[in-house]
């Protein structure tokens, strides 16, 4: 009598062990881009690789080989006796743009990972860490002023003034979603998430050629709270080469958590070589909250034979309605549109070559920013392809991602930012569990 190795159920084991060292280590990303320093900076629409790779499309696509976190009804997909991991990585590449001026950066992360498991034989569940929004900005300005308010005094021919605004952090997400069959083809789902995260700007006002001590202040919004996601999804198979999908989402409208550290001070000569002069007033575990704006999304899809895959996605958001600690923001109600396709030559085909998915996408958004009346809008395309490959006991793939968007104006004298991105994601599909065999 022989006991055979679960390999699945070790595999199972090691990608649990990274997933609870990088939830751990989650690193922020250190994002370059003007438009982040309103709101809460700029936000993540989360969807997995294979959906990015499809414009973002996910409201109504569920599948037992990946996981669907953008809608929790897809869960109930997941096969009954076998766990899904995915990890996903990314590159960013940027270019900032006004009429005059150019400047180049790039950045990379890890983008996301979670894990999907049966519980019962109509229960789902997935949990993992998510980014929620990015900030990280560096403005420099100059104006001239006739009298400037230096804290307590008033000075009059201040002359020129340089404003530089600076700001990093961001805020995370990790979700414990689960999923429940109701019928044929009619699942519900919620994720309950725990966003954290610190977002902090300074602005320091240097005065040129006077004997003016200039000023900085320096805020730190430390942020928490639980967040809600709610979604349904329906899909009906027209006959046995054609099948058909809704589905809906709904995001709460979030009160979260807010500690506020400020501090305003003096000092001379520029921010860059001076030690503090003066600390003119401080501010520390101010208390209020965030209010995070609500959104409903809907999407259909078409499905032909596994082979082609069709899915369309409309989303508002609620963003004129955000404030913190009281206080509004330049931001308005925003409108995501997205297409995608997926093709895949012979799904049913022991070929490598024919099982390989090919995937096409557009998004547009009207913009959640508004400046000098010019809604700050995004459009991008996306082009992906699916690698299957097989381990010990069933079937993986690594999942490519390219796209391109241009995110902003040139008009107004406003920027217009040029981005490339990059992402390659692992999704391990094992036995979650087996009979011992015995011989």
């Amino acid at each position: 009598m022989k006991n055979k190795r679960n390999i699945g159920k070790i595999a199972v084991w090691a990608f649990l062990c990274c997933f609870s060292f990088l939830a751990n280590t989650f690193a922020q990303n250190e994002i370059s881009s003007p438009y982040s320093r309103y709101g809460i900076g700029i936000v993540n629409n989360n969807t997995n690789a294979i959906s990015s790779a499809m414009g973002g499309v996910s409201y109504a696509m569920q599948s037992n080989n990946f996981i669907n976190f953008r809608n929790p009804a897809s869960y109930v997909a997941f096969d009954s006796l076998s766990f899904i991991g995915d990890i996903s990585f990314g590159a960013n590449s940027s270019r900032l743009r006004t009429a005059e001026l150019r400047q180049n950066g790039a950045t990379g992360r890890l983008n996301y990972i979670s894990i999907g498991l049966p519980v019962t034989k109509h229960w789902r569940t997935s949990i993992g860490v998510l980014p929620f929004s990015d900030r990280g900005f560096n403005i420099t300005t100059t104006g001239h002023t006739a009298s400037a308010s230096n804290l307590d005094f008033e000075f009059n021919n201040a002359g020129n003034v340089n404003y530089t605004y600076e700001g990093d952090g961001g805020m995370m997400q990790l979700y414990w979603g689960n999923a429940f069959k109701i019928c044929k083809g009619l699942s519900i789902g919620l994720n309950v998430s725990y966003i954290f995260g610190t977002l902090a700007s300074s602005r320091y006002e240097e005065f040129e050629g006077s004997n003016l001590y200039n000023y900085a202040i320096d805020q730190r919004d430390h942020a928490d709270g639980i967040y809600l996601q709610g979604g349904l999804q329906y899909l009906a198979d027209i006959n046995e080469n054609h099948r058909i999908g809704f589905g809906v989402v709904y995001e709460n409208s979030a009160y979260v958590w807010v500690k506020r550290n400020l501090i305003t001070y003096q000092y001379t000569n520029e921010y860059s070589s001076v030690v503090t002069y003066d600390t003119a007033y401080t501010e520390t575990g101010v208390k209020g909250n965030m209010r995070i704006p609500q959104s409903v999304g809907a999407g259909l899809s078409y499905i032909y034979k596994q082979k082609l895959t069709i899915g369309a996605d409309v989303t508002w958001q609620n963003w004129k309605n955000y404030h913190n600690m009281g206080a509004s923001d330049s931001l308005k109600d925003n409108i995501i549109v997205a297409l995608g396709i997926q093709f895949i030559p012979d799904p049913l085909s022991g070929k490598f070559g024919k099982n390989i998915a090919i995937r096409l996408g557009a998004k547009y958004q009207t913009g959640y920013i508004q400046l000098k009346n010019t809604p700050i809008s995004d459009f991008s395309v996306s082009f992906g392809l699916g690698l299957p490959f097989k381990t010990f006991s069933s079937k993986c793939s690594i999942n490519l991602m390219l796209e391109y968007g241009q995110f902003g104006t040139l008009k107004n004298n406003l920027i217009r930012q040029d981005y490339f991105k990059v992402g390659v994601n692992v999704i391990l599909v094992e036995k979650w569990y087996q009979r011992v065999k015995l011989d």
